[in-house]
């Protein structure tokens, strides 16, 4: 079983930062070392979709070549038919049980990159979430705030 984490647009934001802020030099210098600790690492579509479309609106471009940059340096898990159905269960659940995670005419991201999660873990693999927020992914898949992974 390998050890994979699915990485939360905060960690990724500080990742393709190309300010050299203190934050974001931790965050880039902790997700270098993911590999040798023997994680793998994937970029999830719905988290790239999150920070291109602000780069994008803020004409980032140097921040956009940091997102590709990273992109092909490790796995890009696209979004899948599976994936939505999914995703659609855990938001109506949530709901159900009093805890939405974003507000009812909101995509929720937050079930979609869960979806992304359960579906990995299924394939065999031992999944984290590396977040800035653990709140509300916690209630579907292991997740963790990125410096204590």
């Amino acid at each position: 079983m390998s050890k994979v984490i699915l990485l939360d647009s905060a960690p990724v934001g500080l990742i393709t930062n190309p300010k050299a802020t203190p934050l974001a030099l931790q965050c880039q210098e902790w997700f270098l070392t993911l590999s040798q600790r023997g994680y793998q690492v994937i970029l999830p579509e719905i988290i790239d979709y999150e920070i291109r479309r602000e780069l994008l609106r803020a004409n980032k471009l140097s921040g956009i070549r940091k997102l590709e940059q990273l992109k092909s340096a490790i796995i890009y898990l696209p979004l899948t038919t599976e994936v939505m159905l999914k995703a659609a269960e855990l938001w109506a659940e949530a709901r159900k049980k009093g805890k939405p995670t974003a507000d009812n005419k909101a995509l929720d991201g937050d079930v979609i990159l869960a979806s992304q999660a359960i579906l990995v873990a299924h394939h065999g693999h031992e999944v984290i979430v590396a977040t800035s927020n653990k709140k509300h992914l916690s209630l579907f898949v292991e997740a963790k705030e990125w410096p204590e992974i």
